[in-house]
């Protein structure tokens, strides 16, 4: 059996569950680095046992700090209210049912200052381990433990090889490529896990491919 130290011992963290606190601040920074942009207000729409024990395990608090991009062993988590109101970010909790995912999930949603937004599903998994399972209209499915790339593109041909060439030119190996799209020929997004860091002149590069529409990278 591959059993990991931290299935064991559990997470460095800060709070009583390392599902409820740990993996609940790690869904909010996970979902912040993907909205990428600054943001003025940040909903959790809570499903499962996140729904009915939020408040009781500071699941609430931990999501709130995550989205302010504090880690799950930051000391000033329990502070994550009082912190967002002086940054000026506005917050809200809300009860929701999310079909077939974990009963310990959250939908969450920023909203720019242009009044877009950018919506985030996830599920803390266990042990702090969390899994991204939509991002927007598109299914993902990674567990942001390895560096990732998330690409938005027109769903074209040679787009996939033309973004596999630059990773190979660069000396980064490919572990988990998922690809998910709207309708053929619409807008898709590839997910890619990789073997090492995605460096920022990697991701400059991708972003001069014909049909990218935005790439990020997560270096966790």
């Amino acid at each position: 059996m591959n059993i990991s130290i931290f299935d064991v011992t559990g997470p460095v963290m800060i709070g009583p569950s390392s599902s409820h606190t740990a993996g609940a601040a790690k869904l909010g920074r996970i979902a912040r680095l993907i909205a990428e942009k600054p943001f003025k207000k940040v909903s959790f729409g809570l499903h499962g046992s996140f729904a009915d024990t939020y408040k009781g395990h500071g699941t609430d608090i931990a999501l709130v700090a995550g989205a302010l991009g504090m880690y799950e062993y930051d000391e000033r988590l329990s502070q994550a209210f009082e912190i967002a109101k002086k940054e000026g970010i506005e917050y809200e909790f809300y009860k929701t049912e999310l079909d077939d995912m974990h009963e310990n999930s959250v939908k969450i949603t920023f909203t720019f200052d242009d009044g877009t937004q950018c919506n985030v599903w996830g599920s803390s998994i266990g042990g702090g381990q969390i899994k991204i399972v939509r991002i927007n209209e598109f299914d993902t499915e990674f567990n942001a433990t390895a560096p990732t790339l998330i690409v938005n593109q027109y769903d074209k041909k040679g787009v996939i090889s033309n973004i596999s060439k630059v990773l190979f030119d660069c000396n980064i190996n490919i572990a988990v490529m998922k690809l998910s799209r709207t309708a053929r020929g619409k807008n898709a997004c590839t997910v890619i896990e990789t073997d090492g860091k995605i460096p920022e002149n990697v991701v400059n590069t991708l972003r001069g491919i014909e049909n990218i529409i935005s790439v990020q990278a997560i270096n966790v």
